[in-house]
């Protein structure tokens, strides 16, 4: 059976090909022109989730569809992109009468309200009016909503996966995603922001993606995708880095003028986390230590 993997290219769906390919699946991918950089037997279509050309294409003779492609950068709008992407991968989908698609939404879209502490699960979803949200977590909000709503009632079911802060080994350097927040505090950083990080190794996003994608009960359901919570002075200290933590005025001064750390604001101190309690016991997902996934994360790196 053939499964089509969107954005190849991407870091996400990069693992989530190899996992296909070792588990004996035929995969096609769509990428905008750029072969992946994974090794294996393959099929690539030409396809942007901007226009309809070569989606047809692409779903010929598809069972499954991992939409895993979502616009990180580019621009002030990644809404548009993100929404209009989704629901033009699944519109092709279910005309190609693919039997389930699973997308990759993000704990973005699960976001609790301000100053919110404890453990989080599926039934949360991000209420604009409460929380502060980048443009980037607006995008992966409004595509997940787009997508249920579009998806009601329809043969074709629907099921998404809602990672935290995605980490691991890299496969190429091109498109390394959230890798570079390691990156970043590996290469030395006068201080790093009180933030907390809800960690997922990537190898355990793509192998819940395919437990996802063939299990009957997973039909219609929302899936957390978090390992641990770590918090971005631990993960300095793992790398064995300067851990000294800056205090918030110092970054909220800083994004005034500093664009990249714009989104960190709203993200200071949040000390709350996720269960993957639902992911575990319906589909027998068993994550990675985070602490683990940092040093490979870290080992790639280098």
């Amino acid at each position: 059976m053939t499964v089509l993997v969107t954005g190849g290219t991407g870091f996400v769906a990069g693992w989530t090909i190899a996992a296909l390919l070792e588990q004996g699946y035929e995969v096609r991918t769509t990428t905008r022109g750029r072969r992946p950089a994974v090794p294996g037997k393959y099929e690539v279509v030409k396809a942007d989730l901007m226009s309809d050309e070569g989606w047809a294409e692409a779903m010929k003779g598809v069972r499954y569809v991992l939409h895993v492609a979502s616009p990180m950068t580019g621009g002030d709008d990644l809404v548009g992109p993100a929404r209009d992407g989704t629901l033009r991968v699944l519109r092709f989908a279910v005309e190609a009468g693919v039997e389930r698609v699973v997308m990759t939404s993000s704990c973005a879209a699960a976001t609790p309200p301000q100053n919110a502490t404890g453990s989080f699960d599926e039934a949360t979803w991000t209420d604009p009016s409460r929380v502060r949200i980048d443009e980037y977590r607006r995008s992966k909000l409004l595509a997940e909503q787009a997508a249920w709503e579009f998806m009601r009632g329809k043969e074709t079911s629907l099921v998404t996966v809602l990672p935290g802060a995605v980490f691991g080994p890299i496969q190429t350097r091109d498109n390394m995603g959230s890798v570079r927040v390691i990156e970043r505090v590996m290469g030395g950083m006068p201080g790093v922001p009180r933030i907390g990080l809800n960690i997922v190794d990537v190898r355990d996003v793509a192998d819940l993606h395919l437990r996802a994608m063939t299990a009957p009960d997973a039909a219609g359901e929302r899936f957390i995708a978090v390992s641990e919570f770590m918090w971005m002075a631990d993960v300095a200290r793992a790398l064995d880095v300067p851990s000294r933590e800056m205090p918030n005025f110092v970054v909220r001064a800083a994004s005034v003028v500093a664009k990249d750390m714009r989104p960190l604001v709203p993200m200071l101190g949040r000390n709350y986390t996720y269960s993957h309690d639902k992911a575990s016991s319906m589909l027998g997902w068993a994550p990675r230590p985070a602490r683990d996934t940092v040093l490979e994360c870290a080992a790639s790196l280098r």
